[in-house]
Order: C-alpha cells, then sequence, then structure tokens
C-alpha cells in the first residue's frame, strides 16, 4: 500500500496518515524500496481505507465515511448539544442534534410508552 501510495505522489506524512501508522515507517520503507522521489500526478485516495478515488471525494463508500466517522469522534465537531431530563427515570441526558428528545433512552421510552413490566 505504500508503494502504491507514494508512487501516486502521496507525501510521508500523507501515507502515514491515511495508514495510521508511523511517519517514520513510511521514510524507512521508501528508503529501503527507492520510493525517495516525488510524483507529480497525485491521485485522490480514501482517507480510511488508503483505495484510489474520484478527485474530490474524501471516502470510497458509505461504509468506509461510517467507519472513519465512528473511530475517530474526537475529530467531529459537533456544536449542537441539547441538556434535557428523562421524562420517565427523571435523569439528566445531553443528546447530540435531536431538540426534541424527551427520553434517556429506548428502554425509558417503552416503559413509559406501553407499561412498567
Amino acid at each position: 500500500m505504500i508503494t502504491r501510495l507514494r508512487e501516486a505522489g502521496y507525501s510521508y506524512k500523507e501515507i502515514a496518515d491515511a495508514l495510521k501508522i508511523s511517519i517514520n515507517t513510511v521514510k524507512s520503507y521508501c528508503r529501503r524500496n527507492g520510493l525517495t522521489g516525488t510524483s507529480k500526478n497525485k491521485k485522490q485516495i480514501c482517507i480510511n481505507c488508503g483505495i484510489e478515488i474520484d478527485e474530490g471525494k474524501k471516502f470510497c463508500s458509505s461504509k468506509c465515511r461510517q467507519d472513519w466517522w465512528n473511530n475517530n469522534l474526537d475529530k467531529v465537531n459537533r456544536k449542537t448539544h441539547y441538556h434535557f431530563t428523562c421524562s420517565y427515570c427523571h435523569k439528566p441526558f445531553n443528546a447530540y442534534g435531536n431538540k426534541n428528545r424527551k427520553y434517556c433512552s429506548h428502554e425509558c421510552y417503552i416503559k413509559d410508552r406501553f407499561g412498567h413490566e
């Protein structure tokens, strides 16, 4: 994969970030395999799996997009947080993106809607 990305014109840092490995590992591999020059024909790669994709895209598929977002929650800029109290158990909870939440969990919703059993 390093060889393919390097031949496509990616820098050591871009390859290290895409493959989630140390930049020094990439540098060492490239030196040992004669991949130290740069290439002008840079191609776009999926930031999750590293395969070639159409220019202007970040991911090759919805699955890759979801995997990346789920594994990189610290990089997500979530601005819309709401603070609620559960209508059933009366515990405070936070929710992202839904200002109309009433319950802290599906379990509380079921108990409140269909009975306490």
